[in-house]
């Protein structure tokens, strides 16, 4: 209870400072004195991105996945800094770590996106597949579909893209519409 206390008074005291240096020492003891991951951990990456420090962006998120090695949420944390820096590789690594641990949508839909950057649109299908599952709904659906598309599995596409119009306002008479949208490449039509 103390220490809840001493974690808001930091964070408020973080959030007042601004973007210097006093929020930044705020923040790194708001999130020593955290038990578990939470805000603490995500304001001091988000305020050293701010800063276009993403080096420390990514040393944040690297030491959160230390300490917490079992958290999803770190995982995630640490492959949005990653991807600030341009490290997508590493980036990726740590959204798969995030999906070993827990299947969660927004974290297949990042791995998925840069499966698909990278060329390898079998995988990019894959997670986005593991994304719908996970609860990502019809945006998943679609970027499931076009990856398919791009992976030559164009039945698989259809169904994908099939589900997807049951999905989305008067998405049967989109259909058609979409289809072509998808054979195009243009860019997610989700809604």
């Amino acid at each position: 209870m103390v220490r809840d206390a001493l974690i808001r008074f930091a964070l408020r005291r973080a959030a007042r400072s601004g973007a210097g240096r006093p929020a930044d020492l705020w923040l790194r003891l708001a999130c020593a004195w955290s038990p578990g991951f939470g805000p603490p951990f995500a304001a001091l990456v988000e305020l050293r991105r701010a800063r276009e420090d993403r080096l420390g962006a990514m040393s944040a998120a690297q030491a959160a996945t230390r300490r917490f090695p079992t958290s999803a949420a770190a995982w995630m944390l640490l492959g949005e800094a990653y991807q600030g820096a341009f490290r997508m590789k590493e980036a990726l690594a740590a959204y798969e770590q995030a999906l070993v641990l827990e299947e969660r949508a927004d974290a297949a839909l990042a791995a998925g996106e840069l499966y698909r950057r990278s060329g390898q649109a079998a995988e990019a299908a894959a997670r986005f597949a593991r994304a719908y599952a996970a609860g990502g709904g019809a945006e998943a659906l679609w970027r499931n579909a076009q990856a398919l598309f791009q992976a030559g599995d164009e039945g698989a596409a259809e169904q994908a893209l099939t589900l997807w119009s049951t999905l989305v306002p008067r998405g049967r008479e989109r259909l058609s519409a979409a289809r072509l949208e998808l054979r195009g490449g243009a860019k997610p039509h989700a809604g």
